[in-house]
């Protein structure tokens, strides 16, 4: 099915058409924030972002070069996974996102890396323990590890909205695998990922000293209040996804 038809069902053509071209530049350039922190080599990883009022994401298409991911490379896909709109074959995790989008409505955005020290928890199957106010502040606990699944359906997508629905945190160690982080927004998605690769480094590098003490949860209760509510600028977009 063409985009345009596909558009011209819904009841605000417009809107719609003008929501897919500004998240196709966003996600495009968002892009660029993966292999900047080092977290992809060479085409694996990927940004996605949902289309405010229409069951539609823009996601990066599978197995094109950073450095050519232009606005319009990005592809636009139904929530369960079909192409509408792009001339290439999207993302191999595009089914992963869908689901998570379909059954998750506040999420907007979604990010999967294969950052080195997250995924190497990820391969441990082992919780990032919440040690740092940062991981505090962005994450609100521990971050989780999701079950193993393989890539092809929508399995990666029910394990992440399966551990999404149990915790705070905006980032998921899927086991044997690699580091998916959500947002309200792509870009919040981008930053927890930022975020969470730095926060694996440096907890693993506290571990070759010690057992680092986690943090009391009336703390962790109180950082992630204060991050998620008071800091930044007033009119800000909260920087992650809200509770439970």
């Amino acid at each position: 099915m063409s985009g345009s038809a596909y558009f011209g069902e819904r009841r605000d053509v417009e809107r719609v058409r003008a929501a897919v071209d500004r998240l196709k530049v966003e996600v495009a350039a968002l892009h660029a924030h993966l292999p900047r922190n080092d977290l992809v080599v060479w085409t694996a990883g990927n940004v996605s972002a949902r289309v405010p009022g229409a069951d539609l994401l823009v996601i990066k298409p599978s197995g094109v070069m950073y450095d050519e991911l232009t606005p319009d490379a990005m592809v636009v896909t139904d929530f369960d996974g079909n192409l509408i709109e792009g001339d290439h074959n999207p993302s191999s995790d595009t089914a992963a996102h869908a689901y998570v989008y379909r059954h998750l409505p506040d999420i907007g955005g979604v990010v999967h890396t294969h950052s080195t020290y997250a995924t190497a928890w990820a391969a441990r199957r082992e919780p990032i323990p919440c040690v740092l106010t940062m991981i505090a502040d962005e994450f609100g606990g521990d971050i989780p590890v999701g079950p193993f699944a393989l890539i092809g359906d929508d399995s990666i997508g029910r394990g992440l909205v399966e551990t999404l629905r149990t915790t705070r945190s905006t980032a998921v160690l899927m086991a044997g695998h690699g580091p998916f982080t959500v947002g309200t927004s792509a870009r919040a998605a981008v930053k927890a990922a930022v975020m969470l690769e730095d926060v694996a480094r440096t907890v693993h590098l506290a571990r070759q000293l010690g057992e680092p003490p986690p943090l009391a949860e009336r703390d962790i209760d109180r950082l992630y209040d204060r991050y998620q509510n008071v800091y930044g600028q007033p009119g800000q977009t909260p920087p992650t996804r809200k509770g439970r």
